[in-house]
Order: C-alpha cells, then structure tokens, then sequence
C-alpha cells in the first residue's frame, strides 16, 4: 500500500529542514556541554589550595577560532570574568579558608550561545585558633585593660567575643581578623579569653578558645561607713544625723567623691568634709545609703530608718454625711494615735479652715447648713513644732427640690395616649416623682441625672380631665414634698360625623335655582378643615374653619350637577370623618316644564281635529251614496235597468237581479262600513 504525500506537508517539512539547518550553518560554534570540576577534592583542610576547572565541550566549524568568555560564582554572586581561546578555563583559591565554603558554578558565553554548569559544593574545614594579647597583667579596680583577638589569614564575616569565663565581657562584628577594645574590670581575678565565629550563609562556625590570660585585679578600699545619731529608730521631730567615711589613705585623694542619697533623691554631695543633719518627718523612714566614687570605681553602703509618728495625720469628719439645706452639720478634727513618751494628747492644738479660711480654732465645729457653708473644709494639727494637714472634704449641702413644673409633649387628643412631663428646676439627686390625678397616685418614678425629666403616659376622654393631673416631686422624704399646678393646655377633640345638608330638600331642585351644601359636625376642636365632594366623587370645594360648620353655593345649577354628594371633615387629631351619602336630582325649569305640556295639548287638540275632520269627510261620503242606491223597477215598463256608479275607484262592482232586471252596485270599504254603523247608532 502506497501513501500519497499532500503537496502542502512537503512544504513545511521542507520549510522546518530549512530553517533548522540555516541557524546551524549561520554558527561557527555550538556549545555541547560545560562541568565545573573542583581539585583535589570537594572537602578540604584550611590552608590547602584548591583550584576550579571550568571545562567545555564545543564542536566549531574548521578555520574558526571561537573566542570563550568564562565566568565563574559563588552561589550567585560574581567572582570573576575571563576571555580565552582555550576550551577550558582554571580559577585559583589559594591558602583556602573555611570563608571560600559554598556552592559554586561556571558559565561558559560565545557569541551569543550560553551555558552554565551545576553547582558543585566545596567544604572548607578548620577555623584558625585565635591569639589573645593585652597590654598589661596588672591593675587597680576601675582601670581599663586593652585587649587585641587576632586570627591571622581568616577570612569572611567574623563575629569577635571576649569572655570573662562563662561572662561575656564584649563582642564585634567585622570583616577583618583582628579586633583591639578597651576593657573595664572589676576587681579580683579576672581569667580572659577570646573567640570567633564566622557566617556561611545557612550556618555557623565557632572557633576553638583562645588562649587564657590570667589579671590581677587590685581593689581600691573606698567602701563608706555609714552612721547614724542617735539611732535608726527615732521619733518624728527628732535630729537625726548621719556620717560618711572611708580609709584615710583615700579620703585624702581630693578626686574621691562621697554621697549621701535616700531613694533617688541626693541628700548631699559633700559627705567627705561634713555630716547631715535633719528633723524627722513619718515619711523619712526607708534606706539612706552612703555612695562612693572614685575614678570608675563605685561603692556603697546603707542602713534603714524607721521614723515613729509624733500623732497620726488628723482627719476631717463631717456629719451626718448627707445634709440638705437649713439642717444642722456637725465637723471634727481627730487623730487616731500619738508618741505618748514625747506628748500629750492636749498638746495637740487643732484649726478648722474652710476653702482656705479660718473657721475656728478647735477640733470642732457646728453649723446650719446653706449656700454660705458650701466648700472645701480642712484642719491642721500641730505639736512640737510638727503641722500636720488633713485632707481635704467637699461639704456641698442637698439642695431641696423645687416646685415641679408639668407639662405635656405634644398635641393632647381625646382618647388618645399621651405624654406628661415633670421636672424641678433645683434639687439634689435622686428626686422621685409622682403622677397624680385628683389627688390619686397614678404612677411614680425616680429621676437620677441632671436634667432628666420624668414622663408619665397618660389619656382623657373629656377636656375637662386634663386639669386633674398635677405631678409631685421629693427628694428628702414627706418633708420635701413639693407639687406642680394642676396641667392646663389645649385638648384637641377629634371631629364628629359630619352631616351634610342640602337646600332646599333634594327633590325640589330645579334648573337655575340655587343650591346650598352645609356641613356641620357635632363636635371637633377647631381650626376644621372640611371638604365637599359631588358627582363621581370629585372634591369641589376645601376651608378650613374656626366654627363647626362650613356652607357652599352651587349657583344657578343644571341637570349635570345632578348626583351623589358628601363631605368630609378634619382637626389636628388627625382622624378623617366622612358624612352620609346625599342624592341630589336637579329637575327641568318651570317654563321648560309649561312649554312642553303647551306643545304636548297642542299636539293632542291636532290630533283631535284630524280625526274629526277625517270623520266628517267619510260621513258625508257615506250619504251621497245612499242617495245614489238603487231605487225599486215601475209597473209599466219591463225592461231592466242598469245602474253603473263609477264615481269611486275604491269600490268594486257587483251585479244582481231583481225583479228579473239586473242591478249594480260598489262596495264600500270596511272602515267606511263601519263609520257609519256608528253613526247610525248615534
């Protein structure tokens, strides 16, 4: 079997061959493949050198020489760019340090073919040991020591420590392999060390220890004694004293500096030439410490004071606790405790101030409470030389409440719930409020915010039942009850049905009279809007009006005003009444009426006259031809006679014999027979 090639698939594959063959034809060289080889080995010691071959494999036409640019990297970063004719390309790390770990690859360009190679890992081992040196071996407490950490031909991100033991004295990080810092040591022996740690990128390498260099540090005696007169245990207003002091060999050293701080407050900077002196207070008690400085160098020493109270701080008492205007208060000045080994309780003297003012001089005051007595009261203790002040107590006296107003929010309709506000304008909280109703509690409430108002919801079913509400207000029990007027304000009664009357009476409406609609409701609080409707509903007419009715003019009517009528009334109530039905026919004019009956007897008196004439005209006919009837034959002549009446085309003709002679004779219509067998009964 044979299979026909298409002409078109010829064609492209011909185009594909083409194509293909032209781009390798247009390049003098194709890269086939290019590897990253390491020597010696991937995993070597510190020191050793190692070397990366780039090598290629490249097919070329023959006659060219290709031109290789070579680049080598370390993870993706550049280390270097090379152009050679060779097929491969070599990359030195001398004296290798374990900074050169990481992966590496080559990349090998021509023209403007491209070919990496893979990553090849290469594992440095062997962090050099660092050398530690400093520049002396013996101080005094608070000199500073120099010391250098080197580790000569290391390389990379190197992080420095120097350690006292397992104390880590200070750190440095650099990208040189030395690090030189002054250090502060303090006393005794100091054992100093020094290592380093470098950054691979994912990991951490730690060095070995230096070596070990031993430091005789000398202390400087400047620890303080501190002393106190006459005891850590004293009594409020006692002198106190107390001293500072060290050996005499550095008390001399006009550098040395000796305080005296009580928590974070310094007492005194010059304890080396004098002492400190004060009166006890209660609040000195605590830890009072002697600080020397000397240089760098910093000691101290402490003792704690405890300070007795000579009498306790005084407090000020005021009773009762709540106190409303005009009733009688009570304020006092006392102390609980007292140094009964130092005093007397009558050697306390007392004053009562009030916002600042003398009230009196004793620990006791009375007074009637009132605006004049509102304030700030205090009292002030004194023994010994030692004042003592209480705090300090609002004394604001409850006002009374006031005359409660009442009023309403609002409009107040009959039947309908609503609002009753009571509120006093002065008064000290909580004031309770009461809805009354002829003097019937109805409901209670308590207000506790300034400026709240009390709501009461309540309904009438007449007007006059809104002058029985009245509100009472309370605040410090039967004493402070107080009650507003009695509630007077507008109440609004909602409209009644409305009637609607039509004049004159319908069915004696006539065109051209005119009509009168009124509308009137029984009852309604006004102003009243009313609306009137006529015809298919069609509002014809709107007033609003202070009375309880509402008239409106239909002038000169006509018989399209005939139909269905109605009104509807309205107030501030809100509720729409709507009125009966009311049918009105507007009848024809008294003229219109008269003429038609005139042309109705005229129509009539025609008619008769018609029909008599019409009886007259056939009567006479009827005897005319009775005349003309046939008469009986004479004796003496024998022949017949024949009578031919043609004078009426209407009648037909009839022959007989009589008497052996032939007669004739026309017939007369039925209605002419009959009109005159009525005339002849007549």
């Amino acid at each position: 079997m044979q299979v026909k090639i298409q002409p078109s698939l010829k064609i492209g594959t011909f185009f594909f061959l083409f194509v293909f063959t032209s781009e390798e034809a247009c390049a003098d060289s194709v890269i086939k493949n290019v590897q990253l080889i390491i020597h010696p080995r991937h995993e070597v010691e510190r020191g050793t050198n190692v070397s990366l071959l780039c090598q290629a494999e490249v097919s070329h036409r023959l006659g060219s020489h290709p031109n290789y640019q070579y680049k080598f990297y370390r993870y993706n970063k550049l280390l270097t760019t090379d152009q050679t004719s060779s097929m491969d390309q070599l990359y030195s790390i001398p004296d290798a340090r374990v900074a050169h770990s990481g992966k590496y690859r080559c990349d090998l360009v021509i023209e403007k073919q491209k070919k990496e190679s893979s990553f090849k890992d290469l594992t440095v081992k062997g962090l050099q040991t660092p050398v530690l040196t400093v520049d002396t071996l013996k101080l005094s407490e608070g000199d500073d020591v120099t010391a250098v950490c080197t580790v000569e031909g290391e390389k990379g991100s190197l992080t420095f420590f120097f350690s006292n033991g397992p104390e880590e004295l200070y750190r440095e990080s650099t990208d040189s392999h030395r690090v030189e810092q002054k250090l502060a040591l303090t006393k005794g022996a100091v054992n100093m060390l020094c290592y380093y740690s470098i950054n691979l990128d994912s990991t951490i390498e730690r060095s070995n220890d230096s070596n070990v260099i031993s430091l005789d540090i000398q202390e400087v005696e400047i620890k303080p004694n501190i002393k106190i007169n006459p005891s850590t245990y004293v009594i409020e207003g006692d002198l106190v004293t107390f001293s500072c002091s060290v050996n005499m060999t550095s008390q001399r050293n006009s550098e040395l500096r000796i305080n005296l701080i009580y928590g974070r407050t310094v007492l005194s900077s010059n304890m080396t030439q004098t002492d400190y002196r004060m009166s006890a207070k209660a609040n000195d008690s605590g830890e009072y410490e002697c600080s020397s400085n000397l240089g760098n160098v910093y000691k101290s020493s402490a003792m704690n004071v405890t300070v007795k109270e000579l009498f306790s701080m005084p407090v000020l008492i005021i009773n009762p606790v709540e106190v409303f205007e005009g009733e009688h208060f009570t304020i006092s000045c006392q102390i609980n405790s007292f140094a009964s080994e130092k005093i007397q309780r009558d050697d306390i003297k007392y004053s009562i101030f009030g916002d600042k003012t003398l009230v009196i001089k004793d620990n006791r005051y009375s007074g009637t409470a009132g605006k004049v007595s509102n304030g700030k009261y205090m009292c002030i203790a004194e023994a010994k030389g030692i004042i003592k002040e209480s705090g300090r107590v609002l004394f604001e006296p409850k006002v009374l409440v006031s005359k409660p107003e009442i009023t309403v929010d609002g409009p107040v309709i009959v039947n309908k719930s609503f609002w009753i506000r009571c509120y006093s304008e002065n008064g000290s909280l909580p004031i309770i409020y009461s809805l009354k109703r002829n003097s019937i509690t109805l409901n209670k409430t308590e207000v506790s915010y300034l400026h709240k108002e009390a709501s009461f919801l309540a309904k009438i079913s007449t007007p006059s039942d809104i002058s029985s509400y009245m509100c009472e207000a309370e605040n410090n029990g039967q004493v402070s009850v107080k009650n507003s007027e009695r509630l007077h304000t507008t109440v609004i009664v909602p409209v009644g049905k409305p009637l609607l009357t039509v004049l004159p009476v319908p069915g004696s409406i006539e065109e051209g009279s005119d009509v009168t609609l009124i509308c009137g409701i029984p009852k309604g609080s006004p102003p009243i809007s009313m609306s009137f409707y006529g015809g298919s509903g069609t509002a014809i007419y709107n007033t609003t009006v202070q009375s309880n009715s509402s008239l409106y003019n239909l002038n000169a009517v006509k018989r399209n005003h005939s139909g269905n009528y109605y009104c509807e009334a309205n107030n501030q109530a809100d509720v729409l009444i709507k009125s009966d039905i009311i049918t009105v026919e507007v009848s024809l004019a008294m003229w219109k009426k008269g003429l038609i009956a005139m042309f109705c007897m005229l129509l009539v008196a025609l008619l008769v006259l018609f029909i008599v004439m019409r009886y007259k005209a056939k009567r006479g006919k009827s005897e005319m031809a009775a005349e003309l009837s046939v008469k009986p034959a004479s004796a003496k002549s024998d022949d017949s006679l024949t009578l031919s009446l043609t004078h009426d085309t209407h009648y037909s003709d009839h022959t007989a014999v009589v008497n052996n002679k032939e007669c004739v004779w026309s017939e007369r219509p039925r209605d002419v027979a009959d009109q005159d067998s009525l005339g002849s009964t007549n």
